[in-house]
C-alpha cells in the first residue's frame, strides 16, 4: 500500500471513529470495503482513495481542503458527486455520477457492498433497498444485478413485482 493510500485510510478512520454499521461493525469498515472492491477491479489509486473518502462529507465534518490534503482535486470531485445534498434529486445525482468514471465506480461498488450487507436488515428495509436499486443502479454492474438476486432470495415472501429476479442471471436483457 503506497504512503498516500496508509495516509488517507488514517484520515477516514479518524473521521468515522465512533460510527457503526446497522450490523453493528464498524462504520469504517464500509469504506474499506468499497476501496477493497475498486482496487480488485483494476481502478488507480485516486479511485480507491475516493473510496475511503465516499462518506466523509456527507456523514462526518471532514471539509473539501482535508480531502483535497489527502486525495487530488479527482478525488475531491468524485466525492462531492457521491455526496447527497439535502433535497437531491435521485436522477440528477445519478446523472452527474455516471459522467464521472470515478465516482461511476466508486458508486457501484458502494451499492454492492450495501447490498452484500443488507442480508442482516429487516425485510422491509430489504424490499425498500432492492426497489431503489432495480429503479437506478441495477446498469452499474453485473455484480449489482446478481446481490439484487441474492438479496431477493432471501426475502421470505418474494416480490411478485419483481419476477425477473426470480429467473436465471443469463435470461436478464442488459
Amino acid at each position: 500500500m503506497s504512503e498516500s493510500l496508509k495516509l488517507a485510510l488514517e484520515f477516514a478512520k479518524e473521521k468515522h471513529k465512533g460510527q457503526k454499521r446497522i450490523g453493528g461493525d464498524d462504520y469504517i469498515t464500509h469504506p474499506m470495503a468499497v476501496c477493497e472492491i475498486v482496487k480488485n477491479q483494476g481502478f488507480d489509486e485516486n479511485c480507491q482513495i475516493a473510496a475511503l473518502f465516499h462518506d466523509l462529507l456527507e456523514d462526518t465534518d471532514a471539509t473539501e481542503d482535508e480531502i483535497l490534503k489527502y486525495g487530488s482535486p479527482a478525488v475531491l470531485e468524485a466525492v462531492k458527486l457521491l455526496t447527497k445534498e439535502k433535497g437531491y434529486d435521485m436522477a440528477q445525482y445519478i446523472g452527474a455520477i455516471k459522467q464521472n468514471p470515478i465516482a461511476c465506480a466508486v458508486k457501484a461498488a458502494d451499492r454492492l457492498h450495501n447490498l452484500q450487507c443488507a442480508i442482516v436488515t429487516n425485510e422491509e428495509f430489504k424490499r425498500k433497498y432492492i426497489l431503489e436499486t432495480v429503479d437506478w443502479y441495477m446498469d452499474f454492474s453485473s455484480d449489482i444485478r446478481k446481490a439484487v438476486k441474492r438479496l431477493a432470495e432471501s426475502l421470505e415472501s418474494p416480490m411478485t413485482e419483481l419476477s425477473f429476479l426470480y429467473e436465471p442471471i443469463e435470461t436478464w436483457k442488459e
